[in-house]
């Protein structure tokens, strides 16, 4: 017998925010959604108690499935953005299964229907390898390989690749880029994370001032997005929108992702009309030798408003299957 007990805990844990929800019943939509702020906690086992002693009437959960922005390594995470290491133990839950948060994105991908996605470009969507990625607090970027009639998840840390720069523009950003305070230093690598997120539109947004000759307009990636029709905001949101296709390009060439690739993130959907008419799509097509393969490639945009969630609680009655035919 099957010891995921009901109601299940799921979450999706980014590098601002803590997401958490629980499932009450086989099937059901996660209920009792709940976003908090992962710096007003000192660590996962803290925000877990807060959330279902403030939001969900004092739960008991049976088993939960928590959605890491960062690599999971067995029962151990460590957030890429937030300072939260640890064991899935320490929250002393009798059944807790942990992913990377773009792992969960991706197994929520065949559970999503019509209105939870916009498409950006090229035929529907079709069976075969899929691949999600996103700008949020980082860049996540996941697989999902379709195996015996079921999904197999393929996580990996893809935003850490280097920035796919191509025209002159995007060269001597690059070069501003190199001599700003990057996170790993001034005159180093620039990955695409480091531009390809929230907090990289913000460093875009001055690279482009600082080649331009004139000061940045906006100091933040909300403040860009508000005036994305205006100025030097739109000449950022436009290069963003270049690197992104290229970025995605460059993704669905290494999964072989024929089943379409999914834009999540939390920055996307405020500027959504920007990527559909935008440079996106071209760029994403754009190959010299793999050109016709690309175009045959449905790419969408994740609208749901919780899809890592219901991700996460796929997984887990995914485990709990195995678990009872066991």
């Amino acid at each position: 017998m099957s010891s995921f007990a009901y109601p299940w805990l799921v979450a999706d844990i980014g590098g601002t925010n803590a997401r958490f929800g629980l499932v009450t019943s086989p099937g059901a939509r996660p209920s009792h959604v709940a976003v908090l702020a992962g710096a007003e906690h000192r660590g996962l086992p803290e925000a877990v108690a807060a959330y279902l002693a403030d939001h969900a009437g004092g739960a008991r959960p049976g088993a939960a499935c928590l959605a890491l922005a960062g690599p999971v390594d067995g029962d151990r995470y460590a957030l890429t953005n937030l300072p939260w290491t640890g064991s899935a133990r320490d929250l002393g839950l009798p059944e807790v299964a942990l992913l990377n948060d773009f792992e969960a994105l991706a197994v929520s991908l065949p559970h999503l229907e019509g209105d939870d996605l916009a498409p950006l470009g090229g035929p529907a969507p079709s069976y075969g390898v899929k691949a999600v990625l996103g700008p949020g607090t980082g860049l996540g970027v996941a697989g999902l390989v379709p195996v015996d009639g079921g999904w197999v998840p393929v996580p990996g840390e893809g935003g850490h690749v280097t920035l796919p720069v191509q025209d002159e523009r995007e060269l001597e950003v690059l070069g501003a880029l190199r001599h700003a305070r990057l996170p790993g230093g001034p005159g180093g690598q620039v990955v695409a994370e480091h531009v390809l997120s929230g907090p990289g539109l913000a460093r875009l947004h001055r690279a482009l001032a600082e080649v331009r000759g004139v000061p940045p307009v906006e100091d933040t990636a909300s403040g860009i997005v508000s005036r994305a029709d205006d100025g030097l905001c739109a000449e950022t949101v436009e290069v963003f929108c270049g690197l992104l296709g290229s970025f995605a390009g460059n993704v669905a060439l290494t999964l072989g992702a024929r089943g379409g690739v999914y834009l999540g993130g939390g920055v996307l959907p405020r500027i959504a009309e920007r990527v559909r008419t935008g440079p996106f799509r071209a760029r994403f097509a754009t190959n010299p030798d793999m050109a016709e393969y690309l175009s045959a490639i449905a790419t969408s945009l994740i609208v749901a408003p919780q899809p890592a969630l219901t991700g996460a609680a796929a997984w887990l009655a995914h485990l709990a299957s195995r678990a009872d035919r066991a």
